[in-house]
């Protein structure tokens, strides 16, 4: 029985939101946006389909083509904690429309979110990684160390065989992936990767974060930033088992790694980009390589200055096809406040990245690139005019904007 089986009943309300028509046409495509039937849609708007707010986007495309567009659905307001679903849409027409809405996986209660989506290379299987706790309890209070093993962050993992149409139940993971003496946790959020080059082709890798427990007799409580560290787990059986990768646990409150995404580079190596929590040195992304498949870094994660109008926020990165082209970031572009979402480039494998686009003014907080095409590229990303958490937006580019830095008015 699927966990969409199981909470039918409760799928039928929240589908109610319509299927959503492009906000442009093909005849009025602003600069950078692909002229392909249309330049934008709306998913997800706070407020509807049963959902107070959605938040967390991740996005991905099916081996048939189909666009999957995945957040957290919001029951008891926009704050993390509370009653919170992962839901779904599905796009068979790249994103311009969207089928109705579904719930993957329920809080019933408590909370789900934090979706890491990936194709299965060897089977197409759509496999989906997310994280859970208590809807009771806060992530202060996790990182404090002042709840249960069970109330506390755990890790889940379910496979889809049609395309996205149905998911499995979500079964726990946590004993393979979450050591003795941590306490946060979440995966991605994001789109993951699956390796395509090299001794660990068909490697499905999940960028994550976690927090320490303090040192026996340290004064910190644990909640301090710098008890963050990034980390990564990864299955080389399609989802079946799991093993943690590199850890990063310096903790030394100068490059605190929060939320992180990853990209394969033409080369082989994994790229991880990830926000910095609240760490002392002078930039708010931190990024390292991989050449091992994510098992361990090349060297410790270290501040991206080309990337220092970032504001603290999660971001996402993709490597678009073709062995010179290049590796995209996306994120708000406003140091000091999540607004005017923006797309950088860099040509040489995460070095140095260069603003190529920005989508509009307006607020902007988190989003996810998505490959639509050789030449064309999508980014699901929260959005809006007095927040930027009044809806979830999607805009298909095309990879010629790229080439110089352009301004795309909102569709």
């Amino acid at each position: 029985m699927t966990i969409l089986s199981r909470t039918l009943s409760r799928t039928f309300l929240v589908t109610a939101v319509l299927l959503t028509t492009p906000l442009a046409t093909a005849g009025n495509a602003s600069a950078g946006e692909a002229d392909t039937g249309c330049t934008s849609s709306v998913p997800y708007v706070s407020g509807q389909g049963g959902f107070d707010t959605y938040r967390i986007p991740a996005t991905i495309t099916t081996t048939r083509g189909t666009v999957l567009a995945f957040a957290e659905g919001r029951h008891d307001g926009a704050g993390d904690t509370g009653d919170i679903d992962v839901v779904l849409r599905r796009s068979t027409d790249g994103g311009c429309t969207w089928g109705p809405m579904s719930v993957v996986a329920a809080g019933d209660g408590d909370t789900r979110g934090n979706p890491a989506p990936v194709v299965d290379p060897r089977t197409g299987a759509v496999v989906l990684v997310t994280s859970y706790n208590s809807g009771a309890v806060t992530e202060g209070e996790i990182m404090r160390g002042e709840v249960t093993a069970e109330e506390s962050r755990r890790v889940f993992v379910q496979r889809s065989l049609d395309d996205g149409r149905y998911f499995t139940r979500p079964r726990d993971i946590t004993r393979q992936v979450k050591p003795a003496g941590w306490r946060w946790y979440a995966t991605g959020p994001g789109h993951a990767v699956a390796l395509s080059r090299g001794p660990h082709a068909g490697r499905l890798v999940i960028p994550s974060n976690h927090s320490a427990a303090p040192a026996p007799g340290s004064p910190d409580t644990g909640q301090e930033p710098r008890y963050y560290g990034a980390h990564a787990i990864y299955s080389d059986n399609g989802g079946l088992t799991w093993r943690v990768g590199f850890v990063d646990d310096v903790y030394d409150g100068r490059d605190n790694a929060n939320e992180s995404t990853a990209a394969e580079l033409p080369d082989g190596r994994v790229y991880f980009n990830s926000r910095d929590q609240l760490g002392t040195s002078a930039g708010n992304r931190l990024d390292a390589h991989s050449s091992d498949g994510a098992a361990t870094l090349d060297r410790p994660y270290t501040v991206q200055p080309t990337l220092n109008d970032v504001p603290v926020v999660e971001g996402s990165v993709l490597q678009l096809p073709g062995s010179d082209a290049p590796l995209l970031f996306s994120g708000p572009s406003v140091p000091t406040a999540r607004q005017s979402m923006a797309v950088w480039r860099s040509t040489d494998g995460g070095a140095t990245f260069a603003k190529a686009l920005t989508l509009s003014q307006q607020r902007a907080a988190y989003s996810d690139l998505v490959p639509l095409g050789r030449s064309t590229f999508g980014i699901l990303y929260e959005t809006g005019v007095a927040g930027p958490y009044e809806s979830i937006e999607f805009r298909r580019l095309s990879a010629d904007v790229l080439r110089g830095a352009v301004t795309a008015p909102t569709g």
